[in-house]
């Protein structure tokens, strides 16, 4: 089925978002048991549906995602988030470019995707209409050569959809992995190819987590996209945004999981 059905209400801007309805819960964990940077446009965005979610790509690793109550959430968080304070942030450690140790004062959430004091982090929050939790992978690093917990996967549950941000992945998941998680329906997936994974075994978490919408970051420019696109062609749908900004709703996904390619790096 062509993106036009998923009716993306493309749109420009990242400004707050209007009031919002009820929302309808999600139920991510029913499988389980058992850079260029967004500019502002000078409108504001029509309010959103209840069952709807926009989704923003600021730039390398950080998505913008506002829910039908305006609550809006920076994923690895880095100071910036399009010219707004989000409600909530999330983090990683891999990198600088994941994190902020001097995030907004006006932040009410800030979640880190590790634990300063050792052992896993663990989240597990709802704001508004979103419930918000993680799943803690390993990262490289240290004197073991492993740094057992230092990465987060957040998902986001809000408006009937089951959102993942897979953040500084450092290798395919476990069955167990598999299970926390639980469904997806929308997955922000880093595809630069060294400072995560190979692309190969990138597209083959891509293909476990059976999401029906993966959306690219990390990826630094145009010619590492293009492999990754390349590669997605034999098992994903391809298309290609011609804007940052997207909004999804549960109801019109596309039918065959689908490669959506928003402008940015």
């Amino acid at each position: 089925m062509p993106m036009g059905r998923i009716a993306v209400l493309i749109a420009f801007s990242l400004w707050i978002v209007g009031s919002g309805t009820a929302w309808a819960a999600a139920d991510c964990l029913a499988m389980a048991e058992g850079p260029t940077r967004v500019r502002n446009a000078d409108f504001t965005p029509a309010a959103l549906e209840a069952d709807q979610v926009r989704v923003s790509f600021i730039g390398h690793a950080t998505f913008l995602i506002e829910s039908p109550a305006g609550v809006r959430i920076a994923t690895d968080y880095t100071g910036y988030a399009g010219g707004v304070v989000p409600d909530v942030v999330t983090m990683n450690r891999a990198h600088r470019s994941h994190y902020t140790d001097t995030p907004d004062p006006d932040i009410k959430y800030v979640l880190r995707g590790w634990n300063p004091s050792g052992g896993p982090a663990h989240h597990d929050l709802q704001v508004e209409d979103v419930r918000i939790r993680n799943v803690t992978t390993d990262i490289r690093g240290g004197p073991m050569g492993r740094v057992p917990d230092g990465n987060s996967i957040f998902i986001f549950e809000v408006a009937g959809l089951c959102i993942g941000h897979l953040g500084h992945l450092h290798h395919e998941l476990s069955p167990q992995h598999l299970a926390l998680i639980g469904r997806l329906d929308v997955v922000m997936v880093p595809v630069d190819g060294g400072y995560t994974m190979a692309q190969v075994n990138m597209m083959n978490v891509v293909k476990e987590l059976k999401a029906r919408l993966a959306i690219p970051m990390h990826y630094f420019g145009p010619a590492t996209l293009g492999r990754f696109i390349e590669k997605a062609k034999a098992s994903l749908e391809v298309e290609i945004s011609r804007t940052p900004t997207v909004v999804i709703s549960a109801a019109l996904l596309p039918d065959k999981p689908t490669l959506l390619v928003l402008p940015g790096y």
